[in-house]
């Protein structure tokens, strides 16, 4: 992966996208008050996930025991030693380790002085994330978005692109001493043009934005009296697959982190029943502000849906929090009150470990049955969630049937006179 390339120094719009030699790296996170040892452990397990989406091979975790983070160098000096004789050490048995990527977002200040003190590239979870970003992004409106974010991303940290050029101030020339407006040097002259050329930038790509935002306004109008449900929830639980099935199309879906960034729009009929599916982008622990606000008109999708299936992945130990992570985002989009259910999915690779009969500590997760599982979601959710596997298309007619009870129900609150509902409604009056 490459730093965004700002054209030597500054030049056109192109970020670079990660290259195709697999690189090394080694992880960083920290413990504190707010984050025990397991959840970082967890958020590591993911950051690690992520990183292997983006190509990069990871060699080694460091953790840290702390208050909170450094606002200098994030980790204590200290671990920061450790890392860099750690990275020195495989260098000189030919094991080179290209970069560090830290599990939280890095400040100018702290990005400069871990990278003097480490010299290997040094990312942070939201450059990762916006990496894979411009790796995914294949249409117009995808690509445009995701500039968006690096741009905004890369403004306030910009004077870290430009430590290497020297400021020169005090002496000689036409006036005054230090800081004196004549005895600008060249870094600081070139931070303000690199300024300059960013933020006209982000204005022309807002404006681009909206121009696409117009368009598919205007797309979204001309779909008829149909009801909309959205696919949601967290990136990598199987969105794209359970659309491809709904939908019988062919969307993009593998084993990895976001690999549905543009949302799909799909006409489904279930029965005699025609309605919008909408396969959007999944959402994730600390996602970049600046990603979720260029992604608005991504997003459209789901706050202009009549049905939210926020589908979740109950195979994953930590699936409760990826609902939560996913309701929060929800909410922050406004989308909190609208109609939805819960899709527990991947049922096929729910593993449990049954507690031996002598054991008298208290059951963990991992000795809970996916019946146990089930009843306690059905009691908590009234009913409102449904358990299937999309890839080995277990217990998909009852999912199907749901569905078309709650479209159905949500399109004759919505269209009382569309009148092809009404066939199969008599059908039923006269069993």
């Amino acid at each position: 992966m490459k730093e965004p390339n700002m054209g030597g120094p500054m030049g056109g719009s192109q970020f670079a996208v990660s290259e195709t030699k697999a690189e090394t790296a080694v992880l960083v996170g920290l413990i504190t008050k707010e984050q025990d040892e397991a959840k970082t452990k967890e958020y590591l397990d993911e950051l690690e996930f992520l990183a292997e989406t983006a190509g990069v091979v990871v060699v080694k975790r460091f953790t840290q025991r702390v208050g909170g983070p450094s606002s200098i160098t994030y980790t204590g000096k200290g671990k920061l030693e450790e890392i860099r004789r750690f990275i020195q050490q495989e260098e000189e048995n030919d094991r080179e380790v290209g970069m560090a990527i830290f599990d939280d977002e890095l400040s100018a200040k702290q990005l400069r002085n871990i990278e003097q003190e480490l010299k290997v590239k040094i990312l942070d979870r939201t450059t990762l994330i916006l990496d894979i970003f411009a790796m995914r992004a294949q249409t117009a409106n995808a690509k445009t978005q995701v500039e968006l974010a690096q741009y905004r991303y890369m403004l306030p940290r910009l004077q870290r692109l430009w430590t290497h050029l020297e400021r020169q101030g005090g002496g000689s020339g036409s006036g005054g001493g230090k800081g004196s407006v004549g005895l600008r040097g060249p870094g600081e002259t070139q931070l303000e043009m690199d300024r300059r050329i960013i933020l006209n930038r982000i204005t022309l790509l807002k404006q681009r934005l909206v121009e696409i935002d117009q368009q598919k306004t205007t797309q979204r109008k001309n779909r008829g009296r149909l009801i909309r449900v959205a696919l949601v929830g967290y990136t990598n639980v199987g969105k794209s697959t359970i659309m491809n099935m709904l939908a019988k199309s062919d969307v993009f879906a593998e084993n990895k982190l976001f690999a549905t960034l543009d949302t799909t729009v799909r006409k489904v009929v279930v029965e005699n029943l025609p309605f919008l599916l909408a396969d959007t982008v999944g959402f994730i622990r600390k996602l970049p502000t600046d990603l979720v606000d260029s992604f608005k008109s991504t997003l459209d999708e789901t706050r202009e849906a009549d049905l939210l299936l926020h589908v979740v992945d109950i195979s994953h130990p930590d699936f409760e929090e990826q609902i939560q992570v996913v309701e929060k985002t929800l909410a922050d989009l406004g989308c909190a009150d609208k109609p939805s259910m819960i899709v527990f999915n991947k049922i096929d690779n729910y593993k449990w470990t049954e507690k031996e009969p002598d054991d008298l500590t208290p059951p963990t997760r991992e000795n809970i049955s996916l019946e146990d599982l089930k009843r306690t979601w059905m009691a908590k959710m009234n009913d409102n969630c449904i358990f299937i596997s999309a890839l080995k298309k277990q217990n998909i007619d009852e999912f199907r049937d749901t569905i078309y009870k709650k479209v159905r129900e949500l399109h004759v609150q919505k269209y009382p006179y569309n009148d092809f509902l009404y066939p199969a409604a008599e059908e039923e009056n006269e069993e």
